[in-house]
């Protein structure tokens, strides 16, 4: 199965090529050179934006062919590839508590392991995270309510993880398609280095 048929993940991931505007607008918050993890990466539109940008990336997605595909566009970035299956089981990410400086997941929900995320980041570490929300089934798929974060989910799922929120929004977007869409930027503990976006009035 591929990624862009997974149950958690978006029928139109893998094709979607640009890095999502939420994305870039916040990577200048992680660590210079830090380590980031690509959850659920499909064909790595992000894994190549963010390795392009200087830092070492840990791509993982269950689908072969399209990490093989993601190796092959540019071997010589710092880009680690994994296939594994993030909806299996068991996390197969629990040997990796507090090795990132940013966790980046975007058009991808699995809510039985969503509350392990946090232990993934290093102090002062960032989430950057972005999906389909509640309402977007007028939009078309996904529709089914596993696959849609509820009004205010990832503002509670900070809330409980203690993680510091940056920026939040729940917001209809009109581009690469029409959908609802909500994401969070959110830090564990403090960011190591004072960025300019924190004291924008």
């Amino acid at each position: 199965m591929t990624a862009s048929t997974s149950v958690g993940t978006v029928p139109t991931h893998a094709s979607i090529a640009n890095p999502s505007a939420w994305v870039a607008r916040f990577s200048n918050l992680i660590t210079p050179g830090g380590r980031v993890l690509d959850l659920a990466a499909g064909s790595g539109r992000h894994s190549l934006y963010l390795a392009n940008l200087g830092f070492s990336v840990l791509a993982v997605d269950r689908d072969a062919v399209a990490l093989d595909a993601l190796a092959q566009l540019n071997p010589s970035l710092a880009i680690d590839i994994e296939q594994l299956d993030l909806e299996g089981p068991t996390w197969p990410l629990a040997d990796r508590s507090g090795l990132f400086d940013a966790v980046v997941v975007t058009n991808y929900l699995y809510r039985p392991y969503l509350e392990l995320l946090p232990d993934l980041l290093a102090e002062g570490g960032v989430l950057i995270y972005e999906t389909f929300a509640h309402g977007n089934a007028a939009f078309g798929k996904p529709s089914n309510p596993d696959f849609l974060l509820q009004t205010g989910e990832l503002l509670d799922f900070a809330a409980r993880h203690g993680l510091h929120v940056l920026a939040y929004s729940d917001l209809y977007q009109a581009q690469p398609k029409p959908a609802m869409v909500q994401a969070l930027c959110a830090v564990k503990g403090v960011l190591k280095e004072r960025h300019p976006l924190q004291f924008q009035g």
